[in-house]
C-alpha cells in the first residue's frame, strides 16, 4: 500500500531542503560541480551561476549558436539535482503556451457529467470549472511552482516584445494572477538561464533584471579538452585535428558557423566510422555531420580540411561553456 498524499510531500520536501543545504557555496565550489558533469567553464561564468543561484538572478547567456548557452542550463540542473524546465521560444508564443492554459476538454466532460448527474448550481459548476484541477501549468508557471528546479527560457531572442513584457513582469515579481484562481507565488524562485543567439536585441528592461554573460567559441586547446571530456573514446589526434578543421570553417565567411556542438557532432560521426584521425575523404564525406547548409557544404569541399596550422598547445584558457 503506497504512503498517504502529506508522507509523500513531507519526504519531497525534506529532500528539497537537503538539497538547498548541500548547495555549493562559492563559485569556486559551484565550477567545480558543473565540470563533474562534462561542462567547463570560466571563472567569469562560474561567477555569474553562483550570483544567480544565490541572488535568485537570472542569468542572461548571449552569444553565437553553439557555444554553451543551452547546455549551461542542463548542466546547472545536474550539478544543483533540479528538475529541468524548459521553455522554447518562438515568434507568436503567448500565455497559454508559456504559462498556463485551461484542459477544455475535461472541462467539458465534467460539465457534462454533471448535467447528467442533475446538478443546477451553476456558481458552483463555475467554481469546479475553474479550480487547479484543471489548469494546465506551461513550463513559466511549473518552474514557478516547483522547488528546486531550474527554469531554461531559450532563445528569448526569436519572441516577440508582448511575450518580453510578460517574462519581465514573472522575474520582477515572481508571482502569476491567474483571473480565476487570483495570485500564485511560488516557495522561492527557480534558477533562471535566459539565452539568446541574438538574431535581435532583446529590451533593456529584460536585461537588467539579469546577469549578463556574452559566450563566444573556446580557444583551440579548450576546445580540445571539451571533446576529450565529452567524447573520451576519441583519440587525442582526432580530437585535435577535427577541432582544426572546425576552427578553420568558422575563419570562412559561411552562413551558418559551426559550433562546439557541430565538433563533437564531427568527431563522434567519425568515431563511429572507425576513424583515429582526420583523411581528406572522410572528412568530406561527412561534412553534413558539421555543417547545417547546402551552400556551406559545397564551400567545405574546396578546403584542405586535413591542413595542419599551427595553434596554442593544451592547456588554454577555459571556454565560457561546453555543449
Amino acid at each position: 500500500m503506497g504512503r498517504p498524499e502529506g508522507a509523500r510531500a513531507s519526504t519531497a520536501e525534506a529532500s528539497a531542503v537537503a538539497r538547498e543545504r548541500t548547495r555549493p557555496d562559492s563559485p569556486h565550489a559551484l565550477r567545480a560541480r558543473l565540470e563533474e558533469t562534462g561542462y567547463l567553464l570560466d571563472e567569469d561564468l562560474a561567477v555569474a551561476c553562483f550570483l544567480a543561484v544565490r541572488l535568485h538572478r537570472p542569468v542572461f547567456c548571449e552569444g553565437e549558436a553553439g557555444t554553451g548557452k543551452t547546455a549551461l542550463a542542463s548542466a546547472l540542473a545536474r550539478a544543483l539535482d533540479a528538475p529541468l524546465i524548459r521553455l522554447r521560444c518562438y515568434e507568436g508564443i503567448d500565455v497559454t503556451q508559456a504559462l498556463y492554459d485551461w484542459d477544455f476538454p475535461r472541462q467539458l466532460l465534467h460539465l457534462k457529467v454533471a448535467e447528467a448527474g442533475g446538478v443546477g448550481d451553476t456558481e458552483l459548476l463555475e467554481r469546479q470549472l475553474h479550480s487547479p484541477r484543471f489548469l494546465i501549468a506551461r513550463p513559466l508557471l511549473r518552474a514557478l511552482t516547483t522547488w528546486p528546479s531550474v527554469l531554461l527560457v531559450d532563445e528569448v531572442d526569436r519572441a516577440d516584445e508582448e511575450f518580453e513584457a510578460l517574462l519581465l513582469e514573472l522575474l520582477s515579481e515572481w508571482t502569476v494572477t491567474v483571473p480565476e484562481l487570483g495570485t500564485l507565488r511560488g516557495e522561492r524562485p527557480p534558477v533562471v538561464v535566459l539565452t539568446s543567439n541574438r538574431t535581435r536585441e532583446v529590451h533593456d528592461a529584460l536585461k537588467r533584471r539579469c546577469l549578463y554573460h556574452w559566450f563566444d567559441h573556446p580557444d583551440f586547446a579548450r576546445e580540445v579538452a571539451i571533446v576529450r571530456r565529452r567524447l573520451p573514446d576519441v583519440t587525442e589526434r582526432l580530437a585535435v585535428e577535427v577541432t582544426r578543421a572546425v576552427r578553420a570553417l568558422r575563419a570562412r565567411d559561411l552562413l551558418k558557423p559551426p559550433g562546439v556542438a557541430e565538433t563533437l557532432d564531427w568527431a563522434e560521426a567519425l568515431h563511429a566510422l572507425g576513424a583515429t584521425a582526420l583523411d581528406a575523404e572522410l572528412a568530406t564525406a561527412t561534412l553534413g555531420a558539421v555543417l547545417r547548409c547546402h551552400e556551406d557544404v559545397e564551400a567545405a569541399r574546396t578546403l584542405d580540411l586535413t591542413a595542419s596550422p599551427a595553434e596554442a598547445p593544451p592547456g588554454g584558457r577555459a571556454p565560457d561553456g561546453a555543449p
